[in-house]
């Protein structure tokens, strides 16, 4: 009987491209439910983002790999879900261009301005957004949760 050994580089290789399959950053292995987002949900509010309460301290594009350092105040409008106070602030950039999802629903990938770090896209025109909240720990604000739910 022959035994044949592979070579390291080869398997090395082989070890890559299987656990990288289906493993993409800033992706989810499912789709995002909307039934399950609003099920989840600890709050849910139309909110209208208003302006820096933290502005940036540097120039764009940022690359953040987790929240960013600046916040952005929101005005609550209308209160669906949950105890919720007039004015919200969450982490945040505010811009003046629109960041479509280029991706087809249901979405897997972050959407563009998501893709700069910290799989987040936490960057809001000023204006009204229908805002999904989940709890970070218990006895704290909402903030925007679910990974693509933003």
């Amino acid at each position: 009987m022959a035994v044949v050994k592979a070579s390291s580089p080869v398997i090395a290789f082989a070890a890559l491209f299987l656990a990288s399959v289906d493993g993409y950053a800033c992706s989810r292995r499912d789709a995002v439910s909307s039934v399950g987002m609003v099920n989840h949900a600890d709050a849910i509010v139309r909110a209208a983002a208003v302006e820096y309460v933290k502005p940036p301290r540097r120039f764009f594009p940022v690359w953040t790999d987790g929240e960013p350092d600046t916040t952005v105040r929101f005005e609550v409008l209308e209160i669906i879900r949950g105890p919720m106070p007039s004015l919200l602030i969450l982490p945040g950039y505010l811009s003046d261009w629109d960041d479509f999802n280029d991706h087809v629903p249901p979405y897997r990938f972050v959407r563009p301005n998501g893709r700069h770090g910290s799989c987040y896209a936490n960057t809001y025109r000023e204006g009204q957004f229908l805002l999904i909240l989940k709890k970070k720990r218990p006895g704290t604000l909402p903030s925007t949760g679910t990974g693509l739910g933003r």
